[in-house]
């Protein structure tokens, strides 16, 4: 973690020093002076995954770190460490989702999106909520469908932004099930393809292909509702693909943000400000 920050934090400070505070009540392009760390960042590719996933868990509804989804969620030492540092310079200025959005973005190092700041992040965080509104990786199409519909996004959006798990590296925990036990009775998954499976077996569970490893990423790619359009996108042009998956992350890094005088500006990234909110 160190020589990552030695990568990637050493402008986190010089890049803040153009701020111009704002008080409007809405998302703003530009209210940092250059994208957070977006030189430096995006050599840590290691941590690409890990921020992305964060991202996406971040942006649900009173989501929290003491949560089952969420207990294998990397990277958040990094942004402790990265809000920090901010702090220590500019208190009560950059919000904990404005960092997570910004460093997921450019941790990559591939399309860029623009990602429009003065997030606040939330003041109440339940497990419950979290378990509950992250989609699961062995579910069908229809839970991360309806889950997506409810946030305003349809079915290429949850195509696209599913383009994003081509970098990750999972935990077996997310798809044991989809090797061993799909129906209850010691069974593999009939849709995932028998090499691959066996190659993950025979790696204990290392993803070493290109084919799907969540249910619902197979669910989505055989789906006749998602199909002809998955089709459409692998006979286009990769910078086609990177501008869809552009517009996609944009559109999701709007879901339930906070502005104006909604929620707070944490001063530590696991703990609200304060304690009579803490749940």
């Amino acid at each position: 973690m160190g020589r990552l920050f030695g990568l990637g934090m050493g402008i986190v400070l010089g890049f803040l020093g153009n701020i111009a505070v704002s008080t409007q009540a809405q998302l703003e392009m530009g209210y940092y002076s250059k994208s957070f760390v977006e030189d430096h960042i995006r050599n840590a590719h290691s941590l690409a995954a890990a921020l992305l996933r964060m991202h996406f868990h971040d942006l649900l509804r009173r989501a929290e770190r003491d949560s089952p989804p969420n207990f294998t969620v990397r990277g958040i030492n990094f942004i402790d460490r990265a809000k920090s540092l901010v702090e220590a310079e500019y208190a009560g200025i950059v919000s904990c989702a404005d960092i997570i959005a910004l460093a997921a973005r450019d941790a990559i190092g591939g399309p860029f999106w623009r990602v429009p700041t003065v997030r606040r992040d939330g003041v109440i965080s339940r497990a419950s909520e979290a378990l509950s509104n992250i989609p699961s990786p062995s579910s069908k199409l229809n839970a991360p469908q309806t889950f997506f519909a409810n946030k305003g996004l349809d079915l290429k959006d949850l195509v696209l932004s599913s383009g994003a798990h081509t970098i990750v590296a999972s935990h077996c925990s997310s798809f044991r099930n989809h090797l061993y036990n799909f129906t209850g009775g010691e069974d593999q998954d009939p849709s995932l393809e028998s090499g691959y499976a066996a190659n993950l077996k025979a790696k204990k569970c290392r993803s070493l292909s290109n084919d799907t490893i969540f249910r619902s990423d197979s669910a989505i790619t055989t789906s006749p509702a998602t199909k002809l359009f998955i089709t459409q996108v692998l006979q286009g042009s990769l910078d086609n693909f990177y501008a869809q998956f552009v517009m996609a992350m944009e559109k999701m890094g709007r879901i339930d943000v906070k502005t104006g005088l909604a929620g707070e500006i944490r001063k530590h990234c696991a703990l609200v400000n304060s304690p009579n909110q803490r749940e």
